[in-house]
């Protein structure tokens, strides 16, 4: 087999149907995370972004995007943002990982999204997590209908918040691909206020994470179209979301909220809203992302399963990298898969962003 390499943002148009049509070809690959317009967008604002094309008797068979330091460290495309990484190929290949690394300039390639099918990477693997998805059936009846009938425990409560949200703010109606990029940059300053208000790193604190959205939401194609969401009251947006969807796959990304109107429990509002619509444009599955959140138990129909790990070669880099990055992610996740060890390090974040935004604003 061979492998040739090009700047995601620079594929022919030949490489990047043959992509589509791969995806086309397997269900785990219909995610848009692992379409080239997102690692093409990645490209645009992040130095290093590369495609590894698998060629077998001259016709393009597989797809790695990735990124690579000037040390030979790889990462999977936009490592940290994408819920969803692969190297997206044909039924019946496979690779040796060696050498795909060898061919790619790699030491190491980390992931933590992987697709659980990647079995040539399968000994690099240190970690299977669950990663929530909804299936979307959605018929003929209303949104209030379908709401019963799909979650007949949150229903009540849901429609009871909605409608008192009406009569406090104004008429409530959601408008499921919102064109207006202001509404986009109320989105992420809610977002940036909520990273910092729980302690989490601000994403939208790094220039290139709000350009690369500023750029996704413009894109419009097949299998990879920006869709910002919006529960309005009245003309006042309640509650957004951003993330990408292809024909048949919606990733659920960016969602936040006026931080005045939780009571109302906008977040969950919206999840509802965006499922039903999505349903009804055709999309099948709504994938929720890595990690444990109340609202994925209460909305999910099944989990997939995704890998953390390292595939490696031999290399002095490749090792000092693993006794780095190792323990580090071990430790995130010893604390996150026990309740008795998460809860208290979540309160301390929320803590230690309060402090945080009460002295910004004290300044």
């Amino acid at each position: 087999m061979d492998l040739s390499l090009h700047g995601p943002d620079e594929l022919s148009a030949a490489l990047r149907q043959a992509w589509h049509r791969t995806m086309d070809m397997s269900p785990q690959y219909a995610n848009p995370f692992l379409a080239p317009e997102f690692a093409a967008g990645v490209a645009r604002h992040r130095r290093g972004a590369r495609v590894a094309v698998l060629h077998e008797s001259g016709e393009p068979v597989g797809f790695l995007p990735f990124e690579r330091n000037a040390l030979g460290v790889g990462r999977a495309i936009g490592l940290g943002l994408s819920d969803c990484q692969a190297l997206v190929h044909r039924p019946g290949v496979t690779w040796d990982t060696r050498d795909l690394l060898r061919g790619c300039g790699l030491s190491v390639f980390e992931f933590d999204h992987l697709v659980e099918e990647q079995q040539p990477f399968a000994a690099s693997v240190t970690g299977t997590f669950a990663s929530p998805v909804l299936d979307l059936k959605v018929g003929e009846e209303s949104y209030p209908e379908w709401l019963r009938g799909a979650y007949p425990g949150l229903a009540k409560t849901t429609l009871k918040k909605e409608r008192r949200l009406g009569r406090d703010l104004g008429e409530v109606r959601f408008v499921y691909d919102e064109r207006d990029p202001a509404v986009l940059r109320t989105l992420m300053r809610w977002k940036s206020a909520q990273y910092r208000r729980t302690g989490r790193m601000d994403r939208f604190a790094k220039p290139w994470i709000v350009d690369l959205v500023d750029d996704l939401f413009q894109v419009r194609e097949e299998h990879f179209t920006g869709v910002l969401s919006v529960v309005y009251a009245g003309d006042r947006p309640v509650a957004a979301h951003f993330g990408p969807t292809s024909s048949t796959v919606f990733a659920a990304w960016f969602t936040a909220y006026d931080p005045e109107l939780g009571y109302y429990s906008p977040g969950l509002m919206m999840h509802l809203r965006m499922a039903e619509s999505a349903g009804r444009d055709g999309v099948r599955v709504m994938d929720m992302g890595r990690g444990e959140k109340e609202y994925k138990d209460w909305l999910k129909t099944r989990d997939l399963r995704v890998g953390e790990g390292f595939a490696t070669r031999t290399h002095p880099v490749a090792t000092a990298h693993r006794m780095w990055r190792r323990p580090v992610r071990g430790l995130r996740n010893t604390v996150l898969a026990h309740p008795a060890l998460r809860d208290p390090a979540d309160r301390l974040l929320k803590t230690v962003g309060t402090l945080r935004t009460s002295r910004r604003g004290s300044c």
